[in-house]
Parts: structure tokens; C-alpha cells; sequence
């Protein structure tokens, strides 16, 4: 497997983690796969850093293993630059569909791939 491969695939693993209830309710799981300088604009428009949406990732929609999950789909990825994949792909949560985007990128061995910055817009019923 070549980098962009690897990186590409260790970033959708990431992406797949995030959305899983029992790292969304781990403060520990959850910052360990966000970047310390992670920004993120929601599909509110709400704008979260770090400290904020690891404070808040557990009472998000997704977060209860008692409520709908995140489904995703399309999920793709390439290498921007060594150390920097941009994923974008869409997900249903009960009816609310959504596009996002994110930027992973690598930090030090030890912390590997983490999310930088991601992007979410409600899809409209009706829209392709």
C-alpha cells in the first residue's frame, strides 16, 4: 500500500470512529482523534474548536447508543499534501441527510492521524 493509500484509509478509519457512540461519549477516545487546533462548522452553522465540541460531542445527535446512528456513504478521500487527506462523503441520522468535509492531518507518531478541520450542510429533501 502506498502513503496517499494509507494515509487516505487511516483517515476514513478515523472519520468511522468519530461516529461511533462510544467514542462520541469518551472525552479520552474522542480527543484523541482531534487535532489540538481542530475547528469545525456544523450544519447549524454553529462553529466548535477543540475544547468546545469535545465538552459537547456527547449529548450530539449520534452520540446515544439508544437513538439513531450515523450511517455514512460515499466516503472518499485524497492525499492534499504529505501528512494532509481531505474526506468528504454524506451520512443519514434517522431522515437528516448530510454532506461533510474534513481535513485529517498527521501529527507525531504517537498521535497519528487526527481531524483538523470539518465541514457538515443539511442536504434538503428533494436534492441530489
Amino acid at each position: 500500500m502506498d502513503g496517499a493509500t494509507d494515509g487516505v484509509n487511516q483517515a476514513i478509519a478515523g472519520e468511522l470512529q468519530l461516529m461511533d457512540p462510544h467514542v462520541r461519549d469518551s472525552r479520552e477516545r474522542a480527543g484523541q482523534l482531534l487535532d489540538p487546533e481542530f475547528v469545525e462548522v456544523g450544519a447549524s452553522g454553529q462553529r466548535w474548536t477543540y475544547e468546545a465540541m469535545l465538552a459537547e460531542l456527547p449529548d450530539h445527535p449520534g452520540s446515544s447508543l439508544d437513538a439513531p446512528r450515523f450511517e455514512p456513504s460515499e466516503i472518499s478521500g485524497v492525499l492534499l499534501a504529505p501528512g494532509l487527506v481531505h474526506l468528504t462523503f454524506e451520512t443519514m441520522l434517522g431522515e437528516r441527510r448530510t454532506r461533510h468535509s474534513s481535513i485529517w492531518r498527521k501529527g507525531e507518531e504517537a498521535a497519528g492521524w487526527r481531524m483538523y478541520y470539518h465541514q457538515a450542510t443539511c442536504v434538503p429533501p428533494g436534492v441530489e
